[in-house]
Parts: C-alpha cells; structure tokens; sequence
C-alpha cells in the first residue's frame, strides 16, 4: 500500500501548488458570460491573474472586491456590495462568481448572509445575474479542491431541484480541472459521435480556446456553459465525472436532482477508455461508431510502437492527485517505474490508488531532492530549473505551462489522446542524447529487432495486440 508522507518543512521552496480561489475561478471562467470576483485584497487577484494569462495568453475576466486595511478590520461587507453591482451595471455578466480569499477567510465574515442581504436589497438591478459564492481560503487546499467546490456551488444555488422530466440523450458531464480545452473539446465529439447530447460543466473549451469575439471588446467570458444549462442539469439522463475529485459535485447533483452518475478516475489508457466507450454504448443503443474504433486501433499500434522507449525508464512526478493518478498509471502501464512522487495534499483518497510505494506532501524542492537519477520529470513550469540542476529532461504537465505554447490545446485523455502522450513521451525520450537505444535495455533483444516487428507489421501478422495481450480478434468494440 502506498504511504502518504505530510509534509515536513515549515516553508515551501519553489512551490508547487497554486490556490483553492484560484482553481474556483478557473471553473467559473467555463461558464458563458462570467465575471469571477476575488473577496480580498488586489494583490490576491493579481498574482492570480497574472498566471492565468501567462498560462492562456489570453484576456481573462477577473475582479476584485479590493479590500484595504479599514475593510480588513471593520469588514468587507460594502466593498463586496460595490463591486457586484459595479460588475452588473458595466459588464452586465450572467453570473458572478464569488472565490473567498485568506484575507476575508481569516477574519471570519459571514459571506452567506452577507450576499443574501445584498441580493434582497438589490433583486430588481441584479435581475437576470447569478451571484453564486464559493468558500476558497487560500491557506487550505490547491486548484483541486477549488475548482471541485465552485462545481458544486453552482449546482446548489443554479440547478433547479427535484425529479422532473428526463431526457433520455441527454448526458451530464462534469470534467476536472486537469482536462485540457482540447481534451474537453475531443470528449464533446466522442459523446455526440453516439447521438448523445452532453451539457459539460465547467467547458472551458468554450470560453478559453483562444478565439476572439467580432468586433467588439466583452468584458466577461465568451464561451461555455450556459446558466440555462446548469440550471436545466436535472433533466439529464446520466451524469458522468471524471476524476475522484468531482465525486462531490456528483453526489450533489444526484441527491438534488435524482441523476444517477458514474465515476471515472481517468480517460488516459486503454482499459479506461474501452470502459468509457462501453458506457456511451450501453446509453445510447449504439455501437462504437467507425472513427472510434479507427481511433482505438491508432492507439494500440502506438502502445506497439512506443512501449520500447519506457521499459526501465524512471519517472519523477509533481502534481494535483487525480492528475498525479492519471500520468502515474499512464507511465506504468507503458512499463515505467515511478520512481519519485510530489503532490499537494495528503487528504484524497485518489493517492491511495496512485502505483508508487511514497506519495510526499510538499514542493518541488522536494521533487528535486527525490527526482535525482529519474530518467524524466513531469511537472508544470515551475519544475524547469530543478529539471536544469538535475541535468534530466523535462516534461510540462497542469498548470501553469507559461514558457511553452499551445499546452491547452494537446490531448490527454480517450484513445487520441492516450496515442499522443506515447508519442510525446518516446520522443523526449529519443531525443535524449545521453538515453540508451530502446534495444540496450534488453540483453536478449537485437538492433534489428525493431526492424523485423516493423517488417511483420508489414505482412499484416497483427494476431497480437497492445492490450494487456488481447487477441485482436477479442476486440470488446
């Protein structure tokens, strides 16, 4: 069983987590027509902005209630009052969404009865906004917990409750935060490619994919979820969530709505995305259609091609829990060892399931000191220059990726995107002058090996598949 080690240090050296308002302003800009708003100081904000357009290289919509000394002591009831009808009155946004930050966490207001006063006060200027808050201190949980509970609060204060009519191609699907634009871009095809209609919420495939509005300059997100999708989320047939982390918007969804739901841990990998594929099957009625099962095939001729460059190789991971899960059981499946594993906190059962003997809670400092004699280190860009010191390659995984371009728009996830992280991964790797050749990690194997599977290839000799040894005349699609 795999052990949980707290953390140890009284301070963070290069850390690796970002914030739990930040991660809840993140799922508020995959709505269509948000605003997210900051109760806090400026500096909070800031810090938080400037990551997120360093990471998009877009405009992004954040505000501040820009609390200073005298509403850190008094409260900041006014400044939260100002700001929400200053944001209706000039950006005029479907919804505003409230992230808690340490400094008003701290001194312990009561934000629910604060905007509830604020609300009846103003019902007839704040007709036609959603004002949803989220309870986000900075000093507790990271980008997971964030995002996972600005999931659930606009389901509890949007989503309108009780069993009603339900639509039988209508899917429900709540991603986490570690989906890419372009994964949840991919995932919207393979839903629809069955005849099924997804409502996914946060879909920042919507609203941070890099388009630009005609034209006119909009003050709030331009893309996304539509406010009548979540509140219309009680008719869906099934819900689906992806990564344990979305397991309590799910629950909630179920015991307001009655929408049964399925979890899935991970969309990376064969066997996860065959059980996915079953699932979309078994709703709609239908067979996997044709592109899909091409898709699958593409994947299981790369687990052929690149199952050669990660046997023995080891592996230094630094992440979230479920992106941890995800990337962790990824590499073993390819044949990899983890050889060293950073997270941001102990408290998620997903890590109990992570492929590793020690998961330590810390910071990339300590990534640095446990990732010595790995073979690759996956992390976001903060991780660059323990991957300079270490002399070892470096692979930019979550969030932020500021010092490349386009890390939103690679896939991760379904078969597509499982074949292109083989590809990824076995081309760092190649590209690695001081990497053994594929054939030198085993004794018994020849150079020309590779050439002969290529050569059976060739012939059409495909009795054997990369599918944990599945014959390919067994294929479940």
């Amino acid at each position: 069983m795999v052990r949980i080690l707290p953390q140890s240090k009284s301070a963070a050296i290069n850390p690796l987590k970002s914030s739990q308002p930040l991660g809840a302003a993140f799922a508020f800009l995959g709505v269509d027509g948000a605003v997210p708003l900051f109760h806090g100081s400026q500096g909070c904000t800031s810090f938080a902005l400037v990551l997120f357009v360093r990471h998009f290289k877009e405009a992004i919509p954040l505000q501040t209630t820009a609390m200073d000394e005298l509403a850190t002591i008094l409260g900041g009831a006014d400044h939260l009052e100002q700001a929400i009808l200053n944001l209706k009155t000039r950006a005029k946004p479907k919804l505003i969404g409230i992230c808690t930050t340490a400094l008003a966490e701290t001194r312990g207001e009561d934000f629910a009865g604060d905007l509830a006063k604020i609300k009846l006060e103003h019902a007839e200027e704040l007709a036609g906004t959603e004002v949803v808050l989220t309870k986000t201190p900075d000093f507790d949980g990271a980008i997971e917990e964030g995002w996972a509970k600005a999931v659930t609060a606009m389901i509890e204060a949007i989503t309108q409750t009780g069993e009603r009519a339900r639509h039988s191609r209508k899917i429900a699907i709540l991603p986490g935060w570690n989906l890419t634009v372009a994964d949840i871009e991919h995932l919207r095809e393979m839903v629809e490619s069955f005849g099924l209609n997804p409502v996914i919420l946060p879909d920042v495939s919507g609203s941070l994919d890099g388009t630009v509005p005609d034209d006119r300059w909009v003050p709030t997100t331009y893309g996304g979820t539509s406010v009548e999708g979540i509140r219309e989320l009680g008719t869906a047939a099934q819900c689906i969530a992806i990564g344990e982390h979305m397991r309590r918007p799910a629950e909630v969804l179920q015991t307001l709505t009655g929408v049964p739901y399925v979890l899935f841990q991970s969309l990376t990998g064969l066997n996860a995305v065959d059980r996915f594929v079953s699932l979309l099957s078994a709703i709609s009625g239908a067979p996997a259609p044709t592109k899909v099962r091409r898709r699958r095939a593409q994947l299981q001729d790369a687990l052929l091609d690149g199952h050669f460059h990660f046997g023995g190789k080891k592996i230094a991971l630094a992440s979230e829990p479920d992106q941890l899960y995800q990337l962790a059981t990824f590499f073993t499946g390819m044949g990899a060892e983890i050889s060293a594993v950073v997270t941001t906190t102990g408290t998620s059962k997903i890590l109990e399931k992570v492929p590793a003997e020690a998961i330590q809670v810390g910071d990339l400092g300590d990534l640095e000191s446990l990732g010595a004699g790995a073979d690759l280190l996956v992390t976001h860009s903060h991780g660059r220059q323990a991957a300079a010191r270490l002399g070892i390659p470096m692979m930019r995984v979550g969030f932020p990726v500021f010092d490349r371009l386009g890390s939103q728009h690679k896939l991760t996830i379904l078969y597509q995107g499982t074949r292109d992280l083989i590809f990824q991964v076995a081309n760092i790797f190649q590209s690695d002058p001081l990497a053994p050749p594929p054939w030198a990690l085993d004794p018994f194997r020849s150079q020309t090996d590779t050439d002969k599977k290529s050569q059976r290839l060739a012939r059409g000799d495909r009795t054997q598949v990369a599918s944990a040894g599945m014959p390919a005349d067994k294929n479940p699609l």
